[in-house]
């Protein structure tokens, strides 16, 4: 099987609407260039800047690429693409171009561009094929994204990292809600969290999730399950973490508390900053207490108490 590679040229503000799109047309998964981003990583000297080309650090704006299979509804994706690209509030509707790409190359094409990334005063994330040696005291997670979401180096990922960093003090249960690539789930673990249960609903997600359970050695504390939100978490936990939207984060709020223990955290991320208002809103209406706020760009995060 071949595929289609499509890159979406767009400005920052619209990088996940775009990767939101890629992901109801089936996409599976999105790789984000993004030439702000490496650039600074390249100036606090995590990078280098002879591992990219020069047209992606020149770049003026981002691109989202995504591999759809071609087949018999690949044009109509295609048309529908275009739609939604035009339906989607920016200054002007965003540009793209296409490559076909061969299965061999497939599974390889959007490698290039994930490197280690330092997180937090703990934490550290490698993709797997990255060689990378660790200050003393850095906890690392070695990850391959595969074709999923959640690859260390988004500001709401980043965010929650650093929640987990300052509330995991050992022994604890915790419940990841849209796990992704697992790599929440797989920090709490590290971090001395007794056992974690990663849920998503997309199958795709779920097998990489359980791709980098057992790759980071933590597959006797991290279970991964297929279902809804919370559908399939019934114990008593010590943690949810919600990396979603805000939409789904309000909806699943009220969800939280039923198995949140006393005392218990909620962290939620995912939420575009002309959200956060209405996000917090619905906590505190629900009952939590609102610990802390981060923001990072467009995106803010919250970390939430159930006091009963």
């Amino acid at each position: 099987m071949n595929w289609l590679e499509i890159a979406v040229h767009v400005p920052h503000e619209g990088i996940d609407m775009v990767s939101n799109i890629f992901d109801e047309l089936g996409a599976g998964g999105v790789v984000i260039e993004d030439p702000a981003l490496i650039s600074q990583y390249i100036e606090a000297n995590i990078w280098d800047h002879y591992e990219f080309p020069p047209e992606v650090l020149n770049r003026p704006l981002p691109v989202v690429k995504a591999y759809l299979p071609e087949g018999a509804d690949l044009e109509d994706r295609l048309a529908l693409l275009q739609a939604k690209l035009a339906e989607l509030p920016l200054p002007a509707v965003p540009s793209w171009e296409t490559a076909r790409v061969a299965e061999e190359d497939w599974a390889t094409a959007w490698m290039a561009y994930y490197k280690p990334v330092e997180i937090g005063q703990k934490l550290a994330v490698k993709p797997s094929w990255e060689a990378y040696t660790p200050p003393p005291g850095r906890l690392v997670l070695e990850l391959d994204p595969g074709m999923a979401f959640g690859c260390g180096n988004h500001p709401t990922t980043t965010m929650c990292m650093e929640f987990l960093e300052g509330i995991i003090k050992g022994g604890e249960m915790v419940a990841d809600v849209g796990t992704g690539t697992g790599i929440l789930a797989i920090t709490a673990a590290k971090l001395g969290a007794a056992r974690v249960l990663a849920v998503d609903l997309d199958e795709v997600a779920v097998k990489v999730a359980r791709d980098n359970v057992r790759l980071n050695g933590v597959q006797d504390r991290v279970e991964v399950l297929h279902g809804n939100l919370l559908d399939q978490v019934s114990q008593p936990v010590d943690t949810v973490i919600a990396n979603i939207v805000a939409d789904v984060i309000i909806r699943l709020a009220p969800d939280v508390v039923r198995i949140l223990k006393k005392g218990g955290f909620f962290i939620t991320s995912g939420i575009i900053n002309s959200r956060a208002d209405e996000v917090k809103a619905k906590l505190l209406e629900t009952g939590f207490r609102v610990l802390e706020s981060k923001a990072d760009g467009e995106w803010v995060s919250y970390l939430s108490v159930w006091e009963g």
